[in-house]
């Protein structure tokens, strides 16, 4: 179990509709807290007659909501979840009613009057962290399981939740921990016999943590796109299939194609899964020297995206040379994560495959048609590769998808390094002591060991009512 915090801990019961608003076939209201109970037993009158919590907990039970007047509002099954069994660790009762907005409004009222208060966003999910039924990854992990975009994704988030990513880091950390240990042991007591603990040793230790660190930050990159998506914006100049390629990616008519060229004027963007990589695909304008105002703004907008994309997807007519349009495209492309499309290849080719692979790498240059789709599967599997590595998909280990996450290791795995130097040199044991301390405390903010009001609230305060 989670360590138990006690920041801004409540006797407050709280309560929400936790099913998404609109209607539906069915509703559910949750109410936490010290109080749940004596609620659930006033707003609910079983078929039996019994009260709801003279039930067996956790065995949904048949019955109405009923009002002050014991006037009936609604059919429901309802459960009664002794803490600490439940989703918070606190006493909790879950209302199974008609999913009217109407229903769940007039039962979440009569709760309300009842003695609950309006849940804030992620206000159960934080109580069951504050109550050590879950750490901060495991908290976090709820709304990567919400928001999953893709299969690997959603195995992923689960696979964090089960703890995978907070066992792997907390071991990390407490690896550095018994280094700390040992070295103010001997800093404390320089007269005991206790400098078994050598620069050779310590520095062993924290090289195996510092390898660690890296291969999680190695595969944050793959995290990161499974849980947000992979920024993407297909760029190149006008005429040369861009909005082509988008739709049949798309497998539909999302942009507008014309033999005419600078059909398109603005970004375009949709969000698709290609493989099992999601993606947030951009079309852009085509980038070339113009006169009209309007098209003028779409390419600043096309050059604006193509900065701040994080793969670039060049589109070039096979069919026709390069041109200085085209150049100026590949050079703006030079350095930054990119792949290269020679389109049309329906069509007999003019341009220099072989110069382009020798240019930007063998496998980041790619023939195809998005007329006919020859191609695409190339195209595909080349993403897949590019976001998963060689092994094409995601093993069981623990990876990091969270922003927050992959900074905090930064800091640690920096920390870390500068210990290792120290050792190297040779300085004073209470030098690594420091920078260890900053290595365990950044990896304590990930998993809530090292509490911060301000930060917890903020990661809470991101999730949706109701969680």
């Amino acid at each position: 179990m989670a360590k138990k915090h006690t920041v801004s801990e409540t006797n407050e019961t709280i309560s929400a509709v936790i099913t998404a608003l609109g209607e539906g076939a069915v509703g559910i209201i949750r109410i936490s807290g010290t109080e749940a109970a004596a609620i659930g037993d006033k707003l609910f009158r079983s078929a039996s007659g019994k009260k709801l919590t003279e039930h067996t907990p956790h065995l949904l039970v048949y019955g109405h909501v009923v009002d002050e007047e014991n006037s009936k509002i609604d059919e429901v099954l309802a459960v009664y979840m002794q803490g600490p069994h439940s989703y918070t660790a606190e006493d909790v009762v879950e209302i199974q009613s008609h999913g009217g907005l109407q229903s769940l409004k007039t039962i979440l009222g009569l709760t309300y009057k009842m003695g609950a208060r309006p849940a804030e966003p992620g206000e159960f999910t934080k109580r069951a962290f504050l109550n050590g039924r879950i750490d901060l990854i495991q908290a976090e992990a709820v709304m990567d399981i919400i928001k999953s975009r893709s299969e690997a994704s959603l195995k992923m988030a689960v696979r964090q939740q089960d703890g995978q990513l907070s066992k792997k880091i907390k071991g990390l950390r407490r690896n550095l921990l018994d280094i700390v240990v040992n070295l103010e042991a001997v800093i404390d007591y320089p007269e005991e016999d206790i400098e078994e603990i050598t620069f050779n040793i310590v520095s062993e230790g924290m090289e195996r943590v510092k390898q660690e660190l890296e291969y999680l930050l190695k595969h944050a990159h793959t995290g990161k796109i499974l849980r947000e998506g992979l920024q993407t914006v297909i760029v190149g100049r006008p005429n040369v299939g861009k909005s082509s390629l988008l739709n049949a990616l798309l497998s539909e008519e999302r942009a507008i194609v014309s033999e005419y060229a600078g059909t398109t004027r603005d970004v375009i963007e949709e969000q698709l899964l290609l493989g099992s990589v999601p993606l947030v695909l951009v079309d852009t304008a085509g980038i070339r020297q113009t006169e009209d105002y309007v098209e003028k703004i779409g390419v600043a907008r096309s050059k604006e995206r193509l900065d701040k994309a994080e793969l670039a997807v060049v589109v070039l007519d096979g069919s026709q040379p390069l041109n200085e349009e085209d150049e100026e495209i590949l050079n703006a492309v030079a350095g930054k994560p990119c792949v290269i499309i020679v389109n049309k290849g329906d069509r007999p080719q003019v341009n220099d495959l072989t110069a382009l692979q020798k240019r930007f790498g063998k496998d980041r240059v790619l023939l195809l048609s998005a007329k006919t789709g020859g191609g695409l599967e190339q195209f595909t599997a080349w993403l897949q590769s590019y976001v998963y590595g060689s092994e094409h998909a995601i093993s069981g280990g623990a990876y990091v998808q969270n922003t927050r996450h992959e900074n905090l290791l930064r800091e640690a795995l920096l920390s870390v390094e500068e210990a290792i130097r120290a050792a190297a040199s040779m300085l004073p044991y209470d030098c690594l002591v420091i920078d260890l301390h900053k290595a365990i405390d950044a990896m304590g903010l990930i998993t809530g060991d090292t509490l911060q009001d301000e930060i917890i609230n903020e990661i809470f305060s991101k999730f949706c009512v109701g969680k």
